[in-house]
Formats: structure tokens, sequence, C-alpha cells
């Protein structure tokens, strides 16, 4: 078999002097793959009792056993701080500072006072649909703080406390919700689908998963553009059961793409618990299936969700691969402003969660142990973060909606002539039907 590897080289040269051809096309991917295949039978026949099987990383067996799931513990989950916001082992603690706690509770509790006030104002018939973010404040924040702000984000629609922590103001998210005339999308996403280039944010789509594949190609990008960045990738226990989700681990793994696949597991995909959707160890146990390092974390410990991401990023940018992280957290609210989670789970299970182990209300114990936080900041704050979101809620809501023309512009550089029949055709009907349209709420069509 050794003999395999010369003879393949003196077979290399004899090709490029027959074809004529520069000695760098040698490296095409057919001819690699012919010294591969020979370099793997000379590893191969070092032991007759190693399996010569490509892809497999085992020995030979005469036991007939077969590999079951319920005879393995399931993965752990790391964690930093007790639900008494204690750390637990110190050398785990992340050791940040007064200023940094502090901007990641102000941006947990912003998040959580926004969530308040605009999911009421869809009760109200103000804004066209919402989706709450109770009780996965500290997913967002404690891994959204470990990254590179110049990451690429790739979000699936309940990751408002990234873009917050990057910087995307209230004013902005409001506009969205409303879809006002000075919202970044012109109006044409539903709200909550925020997106932002100068965040570095991609606009976020409602259809599960299709933001996966995405990530595994812009982190590919990444790396051949030798850019010491990564890609964040978010998505849920639910996106997880999409073909997309699978189609992006094993680009991603194949690749060594710097990518990191962020899985918030908040126990419902809907109204699907977990224990309906899948019958493994959770979402985790999938990264070694496909080759990729692989963590478990407590997403209701800010710490440990910062912690980890921190180290996944090192791995994703300086080892140049993916990472999948689990954050085992739970959704308190409901789904969306369009379901009722008091159908399909009971009212004691949602406030267990909500009183007992809350990701805010972890983090404010551990910042009063500290004494950088006490009651009569904390009664300040809410009052002065409520206000600010009132402020900007009711600026948003007063401004009109976008032109009518917006429908048809963005899709190319210059309007093609299909496109612009339909914009006249549009100005006619409207022109001619003006009475039936609410024209005074929208700006004027150009």
């Amino acid at each position: 078999m050794a003999s395999l590897i010369p003879k393949t080289c003196r077979f290399l040269r004899l090709y490029q002097q027959q074809m004529r051809i520069p000695a760098q096309v040698i490296a095409s991917k057919q001819i690699r793959n012919l010294h591969y295949s020979a370099k793997r039978c000379q590893e191969f026949a070092i032991d007759d009792d190693t399996p010569q099987y490509p892809g497999s990383k085992s020995v030979f067996t005469e036991k007939l056993d077969f590999l079951k799931p319920d005879e393995y513990d399931g993965i752990p989950v790391y964690r930093v701080m007790s639900r008494d916001g204690e750390v637990i082992d110190p050398d785990q603690d992340p050791g940040l500072d007064k200023d940094m706690v502090v901007k990641m509770y102000k941006t947990m509790t912003t998040l959580n006072t926004m969530d308040k006030i605009l999911y009421e104002s869809q009760r109200q018939g103000r804004i066209s649909f919402y989706m709450t973010n109770y009780g996965e404040e500290g997913t967002h924040v404690g891994s959204a703080a470990a990254l590179n702000d110049k990451d690429i984000v790739f979000g699936q629609y309940r990751e408002a406390g990234v873009i917050l922590w990057r910087g995307f103001s209230l004013e902005k998210a409001m506009n969205q919700c409303y879809g006002n005339c000075n919202d970044l999308a012109k109006g044409r996403q539903m709200p909550v689908h925020y997106g932002s280039k100068e965040h570095h944010f991609m606009t976020i789509s409602s259809p599960l998963a299709t933001q996966m594949p995405h990530a595994s190609g812009a982190a590919y990008a990444l790396k051949r553009a030798g850019r010491d960045l990564c890609v964040m990738c978010y998505f849920g226990d639910g996106a997880a059961s999409e073909g997309d989700a699978h189609a992006a681990f094993n680009f991603a793994a194949t690749l060594d793409a710097p990518v990191i696949f962020f899985c918030r597991n908040n126990g419902y995909a809907i109204s699907t618990p977990t224990a309906e959707q899948y019958r493994g160890d959770g979402i985790a146990i999938r990264g070694p299936a496909y080759g990729m390092n692989t963590i478990r974390v407590d997403g209701n410990d800010v710490f440990a969700v910062y912690n980890a991401t921190k180290a996944a990023r090192k791995i994703a940018v300086e080892e140049s691969k993916p990472v999948l992280i689990e954050a085992m957290t739970y959704r308190i609210g409901h789904h969306s402003t369009s379901d009722d989670s008091s159908a399909y789970r009971s009212v004691d299970e949602v406030r267990y969660w909500d009183s007992e182990d809350h990701p805010i209300g972890r983090l404010r114990r551990y910042m009063m142990q500290k004494e950088w936080w006490d009651i009569d900041t904390e009664k300040a704050w809410m009052a002065e973060t409520k206000k600010d979101v009132l402020q900007e809620f009711q600026a948003a809501e007063k401004l009109k909606k976008p032109s009518p023309n917006h429908m048809l512009t963005d899709v190319y550089e210059e309007m093609p002539v299909h496109l612009q029949r339909q914009m006249d055709e549009m100005k006619k009907h409207v022109e001619k039907h003006k009475e039936h349209y609410p024209l005074d709420q929208f700006e004027e069509m150009k």
C-alpha cells in the first residue's frame, strides 16, 4: 500500500507534462483526491484490525451490541451562577467589571419593558404583531456581549436583545414595529423582524431555519477573505427540526467555517413541547455527530452564556471551526400575539420559571451581593426605562406610513420596464379611487 504514494506522485508529474498545464492546476480537487486516497490506503494498512472505511473512527468488534440512547447520561449543562446569583466556582467567574455587568442588566430590563409595552399595543390594535422575549434575555445579552461587534449575526425572530446590545436604538426598534416612514425596511417587514447593516445584523426572515445555510455560507466567505471574524447564527429548538438546519451543520463542519450555531432551547416549538419534537438528548447531541465542538449551557445564567460564547468564538476564529451551543432556557411568554400558551401548558409551570429561575432576577441578585445595585436604584431605573420606551413608542406612532412607491423599489438598482408598468398602474388606480384609501396616513407618492 505504501508504494501507492510515490506512484501517485509520478502519475501527477506525467499528467502535467502530457497535458501541458501549469503546476498549480494539479492542486485541483480531482487530483488531490487521488493523493488523498493513496494516503488513506497507507494509513489503513498499518493495522489489519482497523476498519478500512472512510469516515469511520472505530475498531472492529465481535459483539452484537446496539447503541441504546437510554444508557447514556445527558450532556451536562455548564453554569457559573446558582439561582441565588452566587458564583459557584470562582475560577469560572468571567471577572466582568461593574460597568459591563450593569450594561448587561440594563439591556435585559430595557428589552423586558419594551416587550410589555409593545405586547399591550398589539392587543390594542396599534401594531399588527409582536413576539416577546420573556425568560430568554440572558441568552441574548450573554452571547452578544462576548462577540466582536463586527461579527455577522443571523437571527431568527427572538433576538431583539442582541441588536439592542449592539446599539440599535429604541427609536429604530419602534419604527420597525410600526412600519412607519423612518423604518429601515420601509414597512415591508412584519414587526420584530429587525435588520441593520450598521450593526452587522442580517434582516430577520420568518420561515424557520432559512438563515442557517446562509450563516454557513457567510462564514465560509469570511474564511476565504481571511477576516478575523465569525458568524453567529441563532435558532430555536423547533428550527433545529428543519432540513435547513442539518444542511447548515454539515456544510459548516466539512468546510471548517467559522460559525457559532446558537440554539435557544426554550422548551416549545410554538405549541409542541421538546418531548414531542425529538427523542435524542436535545440539540447539543447533534454537534459531535456532525463533527462540531459542542457545549450545553444554562441559558438563564448570563455569565455562563458569556463564557461559552467567548470560548466558542475563539475556536471559530482562531481554528476556523464551527461550534454548536445549546442554551437551555424557557419561553415564559406566548410564542407570539397569535398564540395562547395556556392551551398547551399550565399556569404553574410558567409561574415557576418566571419567579424561581428568571435570568434578570438571577443577575440582579448577583449585583446586589456585589453592592452594585439596590432597591432604590432598581426603582429609579425601571421608571427611567419605562419613560424612555414610552417616549419612543409615542413618537413612532405619530409618524406616517412609507409611501406606497416603496412596494416596488429597491428590488433592482434601476427599475425594469415591467415593474415601472405596475407602478404606473398602481398610481392610476389609487388616484381614481382615492376616497377608498387613507392617503393622509401615508407619505405622498412621487
